[in-house]
């Protein structure tokens, strides 16, 4: 047990603690001291987090079937809050988490056409859902705001459903709705988020230009539409009215 500790003891001592910070602070301190011990102490933490690397954290990532926080009265952490903090302590490049939210099993016979990348993300793809999902739950908890906007918002066009394990059940969610919730909210999957500033603030100071909804085309269509069948309608009316 003691071996499986020392995986996260370096990582959880403040006071000798010289690795890389995320915001000029230690990683570990971005989840609560009560969740932190929860996941050391866990058994998944114990018997499937130890010695993961960065690309060996997509074995168990491939292997999740649900996003969540804590469950149960005694409020285990879920596998998907476990690999969170693992990749905390790994804290990989930014380059390598692209490739996590736009992994593609390379045995795959998926020829369905992907979205052009935007910044990066690719934007409806990626055979593995829950480690695109896991990958988003890190860059929300680790990314400069500006980078956090540009990386997720492509991912609000993936509509694939997700499980989302709540206290003593499954809910069903989607992968858009997950994505939103990063963005607009600051708890999520027991995991209290530090404040992202509001993306209206961020395009008055020019960090970011302003987002087109990819509904847009579809609106504008449908506004054409309607009116449209306005037009037919008075004009039918008008006609009736000449006729009588």
């Amino acid at each position: 047990m003691a071996s499986h500790r020392a995986d996260a003891s370096t990582l959880l001592d403040n006071r000798g603690y010289s690795g890389p910070l995320i915001r000029g602070i230690n990683p570990a301190t971005l989840f609560e001291k009560a969740v932190r011990d929860r996941i050391t102490d866990s058994y998944y933490w114990k018997e499937q987090c130890f010695g993961l690397n960065a690309a060996t954290i997509c074995d168990r990532a491939v292997e999740l079937t649900s996003i969540g926080g804590t469950y149960g009265v005694s409020e285990k952490p879920t596998p998907f809050l476990c690999l969170a903090f693992k990749m905390l302590q790994l804290n990989p490049e930014r380059d390598i988490i692209l490739e996590y939210l736009n992994y593609t099993d390379p045995g795959s016979d998926n020829e369905t056409a992907e979205a052009p990348a935007e910044n990066g993300v690719v934007k409806t793809r990626g055979d593995f859902k829950y480690l695109r999902a896991l990958a988003a739950f890190y860059v929300r908890l680790t990314f400069e705001p500006v980078e956090v906007y540009k990386t997720l918002e492509p991912l609000l066009v993936d509509y694939r459903k997700l499980k989302r394990r709540v206290r003593d059940s499954f809910v069903l969610t989607y992968m858009d709705q997950f994505v939103d919730d990063l963005l607009t909210k600051d708890r999520v999957c027991g995991t209290s988020l530090w404040k992202l500033p509001p993306r209206q603030q961020l395009e008055d100071l020019d960090l970011l230009d302003e987002r087109v909804s990819p509904l847009a085309d579809e609106l504008e269509e449908l506004d054409k539409d309607s009116d449209e069948g306005d037009h037919a309608s008075e004009a039918g009316s008008r006609r009736s009215m000449s006729a009588g």
